[in-house]
């Protein structure tokens, strides 16, 4: 099949963060471009995940505020009140007002909008299945990203995911959030500073595997006494709803708990399982997902994949990346792979993370237990000293000792999203050290102490 015998020059499946990238990129550079989506424009981002989250979270954390206020002299005249539908209903108006822009950005960069679900038939050719038509496009893009994973226990139908929980009817009074990693962290946050009994429940005996060990154990200090009930090396054997709608969990050992809603957020899997992936001959991983190369490319020479259905590194600006490198090396000819070293995060926990580069164990591993150099304190931020908040911040530089050079950088504490965007330029530039005690601080700030931690961390004896 030529060239001009294609209905595009890109057809792209799936309208999140990733695949909108690569569809108005690559519409820049010339090309004929389609994009197919069944849900909404914007992808998991926007419509279910950071997006709405972000705002929950900012949600979450006026009852605190409203309590440290009195130390610095405001008084309230009655306690606080909070609406859910308020809040759903004001979400809901701000993710209309997003997909709104990414509909009108795609359309102003000649990108074709397809509102319909695409399976592939072969290596050029997409069923759109609603309109029960074929189309054709010399390059498909895959960008359907990821779905929630939930367990196979009996009862599970009375459970929600992260997906669901955005569009709750009522406030439960009490929850459960099942998982430990960042999502389930971030939820169990949102549902106890709105005042539900939360209760956050992981089979291990630390949450947020992955992370720098003194972050994981500091949050959970902090978790605790925000009120929150932590369990550990728990798991549901299987759940029954009652007469009056609350939720039995049995737990494995027999123990129950009741509570009125159970949510799930035990990892995504790539969307991939009804792709058509078979008819082409692309292979996926044991969890779905597609292998790629450097350059996004699966296993069929013009079939591209990029986001959190490749399980690189599931991030919102990764997936954005990715996508801008598709389109440049695809229809710019530059060649563009990207770098998933490195990567700046936030968990919006309470109190949140910000973290960039290597954790003390992962730099052990690198480079040698005895040639990393800790850097640490924890401290009570200025902020809670008239207000009386107990909660700490902890800042930690992991450095390679014979070289001096700053492998990585972990905060907990507030704003911490926000400091690691700038530490994370310093740490991709291969900073050192001592370029970080050159910087001039500023004071009175809480990041000042990463300019200004001279003495090496000794952990205490035995």
């Amino acid at each position: 099949m030529s060239q001009s015998t294609y209905d595009y020059d890109l057809f792209v499946i799936g309208a999140g963060s990733g695949g909108v990238r690569a569809a108005r990129m690559s519409a820049s550079h010339g090309a004929k471009v389609a994009v197919a989506e069944e849900h909404r424009v914007g992808g998991t981002c926007v419509i279910r995940g950071c997006v709405p989250k972000k705002l929950f979270v900012y949600a979450s954390q006026f009852s605190e505020h409203f309590e440290d206020s009195v130390g610095f002299g405001w008084t309230v005249p009655q306690a606080p009140t909070f609406d859910w539908k308020t809040l759903i209903a004001n979400k809901d108006k701000e993710i209309d007002r997003l997909n709104g822009i990414y509909i009108r950005n795609l359309s102003n960069s000649g990108v074709e909008i397809i509102d319909d679900r695409a399976v592939l038939k072969d290596a050029h050719t997409v069923h759109l299945v609603k309109e029960n038509r074929n189309v054709t496009a010399k390059n498909i893009l895959i960008a359907v990203g990821a779905w929630p994973n939930l367990p196979s226990v009996p009862g599970i139908e009375h459970a929600i995911s992260s997906n669901e929980a955005f569009d709750l009817e009522e406030l439960p009074k009490r929850i459960v959030v099942v998982g430990g990693g960042y999502i389930a962290v971030e939820f169990a946050g949102i549902f106890n500073g709105l005042g539900v009994d939360t209760t956050l429940m992981y089979r291990g005996p630390l949450i947020l595997r992955g992370f720098d060990q003194d972050l994981r154990t500091n949050l959970q200090e902090e978790v605790v006494k925000k009120g929150m009930n932590l369990r550990l090396e728990s798991d549901i054997e299987a759940i029954a709803k009652q007469a009056d709608g609350s939720l039995v969990l049995t737990l494995k050992g027999g123990e129950t708990v009741t509570t009125d809603a159970v949510m799930y957020a035990t990892g995504r899997l790539p969307n991939t399982a009804t792709l058509g992936l078979e008819t082409v001959g692309i292979e996926t991983k044991a969890n779905g997902a597609i292998p790629v190369d450097a350059y996004s490319k699966t296993s069929v020479e013009n079939i591209y994949a990029v986001g959190d259905v490749t399980d690189r590194a599931n991030l919102t600006p990764i997936a954005i990346r990715e996508g801008a490198a598709f389109a440049e090396t695809v229809f710019n000819n530059n060649p563009m792979a990207v770098d998933h070293s490195n990567i700046p995060t936030a968990v919006f926990s309470q109190p949140e993370i910000g973290t960039v580069g290597l954790t003390e164990e992962q730099a052990g591993e690198q480079v040698g237990a005895g040639d990393v150099a800790i850097y640490k304190s924890t401290f009570r931020p200025m902020m809670n000293t008239l207000s009386g908040s107990e909660e700490r911040t902890t800042m930690k530089i992991v450095v390679h000792e014979s070289t001096d050079k700053v492998l990585g950088v972990h905060i907990l504490g507030p704003h911490s999203g926000e400091l690691i965007q700038a530490v994370g330029i310093a740490v991709t530039m291969g900073a050192t050290k001592a370029q970080f005690d050159a910087t001039v601080a500023v004071h009175p700030t809480a990041a000042e102490e990463l300019v200004t931690m001279k003495e090496k961390y000794i952990p205490p004896a035995g």
